[in-house]
């Protein structure tokens, strides 16, 4: 877990956004949400109502993201393993889910972003995967930025997936065996039209990736953080870019610092 740099809790957001270097933004941001039903807790609050909370966070992260320039944003929304949660609250969050949708819409349209979901949407309520298509179509032209919902998704389950598809046409015929590599398998995953991430923030202090895009982020720089997701607002986003862009990626090569650090002036 990084601490953020001497005397940037004093910063405005604008002067937060002024230290981030644009020419070294990661192309995509993965996000794992987590701690909505812990900040309604600790409040004496319905579960449900740190989910609602948490929207407006994910709304501060596509602004950030579409204002900066970042291409891709996807969002882990609803795990596999969240199925087992009580059957009051999983209708609650698809009702939820429903609803941002339906009110999203103009917003990805106006804004020329492009909406996807990965997972087995089949699992979803029928009203839900009606308004998750109906977003995916309306927007599918739309070429500034791609947000991307994980919804009733697993790493190991899009694994899986992807591997029974890919026997499939090789028992076809489609191609020999000898040509199946890492570039292969990744034309057979969710994500196969974007970039992996560079950066994957997890909120709430937990430390694991939880079954999150497990083939994609082998090189992704991970990023956590105590806030609870309700709370991760623009300047927490932007001091995770801040972070991020203090980090050597090196993919097994040299050194390849991926900017100059900074010096915070005090006064």
């Amino acid at each position: 877990m990084r601490k953020i740099g001497t005397g940037q809790e004093a910063l405005s957001d604008d002067q937060l956004q002024a230290l981030v270097n644009r020419d070294g933004l990661p192309r995509h941001v993965a996000i794992i949400m987590d701690g909505n039903g812990r900040w309604a807790e600790m409040r004496g609050l319905p579960r449900i109502v740190g989910h609602r909370e948490g929207i407006h966070s994910v709304r501060d992260a596509v602004k950030v993201c579409r204002e900066l320039g970042i291409y891709a944003l996807t969002i882990y929304a609803f795990s596999i393993e969240n199925w087992q949660r009580p059957q009051d609250e999983v209708k609650e969050l698809m009702t939820l889910l429903e609803g941002y949708l339906q009110k999203e819409m103009s917003a990805l349209m106006e804004h020329r972003i492009r909406f996807k979901t990965i997972g087995r949407i089949h699992r979803l309520p029928e009203s839900v995967v009606h308004w998750v298509r109906q977003a995916e179509s309306a927007t599918s032209a739309n070429d500034k930025m791609v947000l991307t919902l994980a919804l009733s998704y697993g790493g190991r389950a899009e694994i899986v997936d992807a591997m029974l598809k890919l026997y499939d046409d090789l028992q076809k015929g489609l191609f020999p065996k000898e040509s199946v590599d890492e570039a292969l398998v990744g034309q057979y995953l969710n994500t196969a039209d974007l970039p992996d991430p560079d950066l994957m923030i997890r909120t709430s202090g937990e430390t694991r990736l939880s079954n999150f895009l497990l083939w994609q982020m082998a090189y992704t720089e991970l990023y956590f953080t105590p806030t609870l997701w309700p709370d991760f607002r623009r300047r927490d986003f932007l001091q995770a870019l801040i972070d991020y862009q203090q980090r050597e990626r090196r993919f097994g090569r040299v050194k390849n610092r991926i900017r100059p650090r900074r010096v915070v002036r005090q006064g």
